[in-house]
This record gives structure tokens, C-alpha cells and sequence, in this order.
């Protein structure tokens, strides 16, 4: 399918699961607009490697999602939403009666309190323009637990729970709202933990894959970048059109046990 003339902004996306949706959504015609908190030029360099090798139109905004002013003035700056990506987020793990404050207010903010700065700003863009999507990237995390992890699961439960609102809210409108939930994803951080992962535990790279990194993952493989990507192109195509108010797991099986 082809969703040129829509302009798609993800959070976070100057790196890993973001990045690999911003390319997704450009392949299939879109214009994008790549964030991040930093403003540096390579990150101006990739929206311009984007736009060079799929012709599309493409830029890098800087704003911080910790921030709900800057969350907002991320969408008023660019104007157009068409595609919202709500992709942002950080990660913590320590036991509940050890996790830093400091930590629990960073995480919520960027997973969770940012996608509502976001959407509050995109939607009434998205109803001037007849049509919009509006897309969570949550986790297994937002549907099931796991320890040392407080302040992320509670985030992806709380994005879950977001996104039924929001598609509740604009049910009656050619906008729909849904959460993508990965499992495991292998994105450059996840490659470059498994070295140190292998040293730890003194196996070699399938195993220290199979048995400890994707323990939880039935499928015994990562899902990739360009997996999530295909599946926010496939949410703004037509077939999509009564998908609203639900989660999509990209989890290998994991939320199935």
C-alpha cells in the first residue's frame, strides 16, 4: 500500500524500534519526522539518508518527551500529524523497595505521560485532516509482569489502557488508536549486550540467545525492527480501517503461555 501525502512523527526514533518504523513508513510513501532529545548532526543526517534513498520528505525535530511542553510543541512545530508513533521510552530494573523516585518519574514520563501530551496535540490535526492513526508501542510488558520492572510495566499497562481510551474517544471517526506489544526486539543495545551476556554466563552466542536473553520468547527468536515496522504500515493501511482500541503482540508466543 502506499501512504504518500501522510506524514507519519515517531517518538524516539533516532535509533533502534523507531528508527526501523521511521524507515518502514517511508518505504511505503510517507513523509516522516524522526525526534529525539538530541540535536546533533548525525541526527539531521539520518532523516536526510531517509529522504535521500526513499523520496520522501523527511526531518529531524528535537524535543524532549519528559517534557509535556516539549511533547506538544513537538506536533504544534511540525503542523501535520497524519501518523502518530508513540515510541519514546527508557528502562530501569531494581527491586520496588530500591528503585530510584528519580527513575519511576523519568520512566513514566517518557513511556507513558508523553504518548497523552502527544495525542492531545495530534488529534484535533488528525480531525481536521478527515483521517489519522495513532499507534502505542507498548510491550509484553503491557500485558503481563516481570520482577525488578515496577516502573515499565506499570507504564505499558498504563499505555494499554491508554490507547482503548483514546480509540473509544474517536470511535466514531476515521481515526483509530491500537498498541503494538514486542517481546524481545533485536535492535543495536540488544546486540551489544550479548557479548557481555555470553562472558557472564559462559555459553556461546546461540545459547546465551536461546536460553537466557529470549528465555520467556517461545519462538526462541528475536523480533525485528523491520517486523514492527511492517506491522504500523499494515495498521494504517485499509484492511485496518475497524482495528481500533486493541493490542497487536509481536512477542514470538510469549504472552500466549
Amino acid at each position: 500500500m502506499s501512504l504518500a501525502g501522510k506524514t507519519a512523527i515517531v517518538t524516539g526514533s533516532n535509533s533502534g524500534i523507531g528508527l526501523g518504523i521511521v524507515w518502514e513508513l517511508a518505504r511505503a510513501g510517507a513523509d516522516v519526522v524522526l525526534n529525539s532529545f538530541t540535536d546533533r548532526e548525525e541526527d539531521h543526517a539520518l532523516a536526510q539518508g531517509i529522504a535521500d534513498e526513499t523520496g520522501v520528505k523527511a526531518r529531524y525535530v528535537r524535543a524532549d518527551m519528559s517534557k509535556g511542553d516539549q511533547c506538544r510543541a513537538l506536533i504544534e512545530q511540525v503542523g501535520v500529524c497524519d501518523i502518530l508513533v508513540n515510541n519514546a521510552g527508557i528502562q530501569h530494573v531494581a527491586p520496588i523497595d530500591k528503585f530510584p523516585a528519580d527513575k519511576w518519574d523519568a520512566i513514566i514520563a517518557i513511556n507513558l505521560t508523553s504518548a497523552f501530551h502527544t495525542t492531545a496535540a495530534a488529534l484535533p490535526l488528525m480531525r481536521k485532516a478527515g483521517w489519522g492513526r495513532v499507534i502505542n508501542i507498548a510491550s509484553a510488558h503491557g500485558l503481563t509482569a516481570s520482577p525488578y520492572k515496577s516502573a515499565y510495566v506499570a507504564a505499558k499497562h498504563g499505555i494499554v489502557g491508554l490507547t482503548k481510551t483514546v480509540a473509544l474517544e474517536t470511535a466514531q471517526e476515521p481515526i483509530t488508536c491500537n498498541a503494538i506489544c514486542p517481546g524481545y526486539v533485536l535492535t543495536p543495545l540488544v546486540e551489544a549486550q550479548i557479548p557481555d551476556t555470553m562472558k557472564e554466563y559462559g555459553m556461546d552466542r546461540e545459547t546465551v540467545i536461546r536460553d537466557v536473553m529470549l528465555q520467556r520468547q517461545p519462538s526462541k527468536e528475536f523480533a525485528t525492527v523491520e517486523q514492527l515496522g511492517g506491522t504500523c504500515v499494515f495498521l494504517c493501511s485499509g484492511a485496518a480501517t475497524q482495528i481500533t482500541g486493541t493490542t497487536i503482540s509481536v512477542d514470538g508466543g510469549w504472552t500466549a503461555l
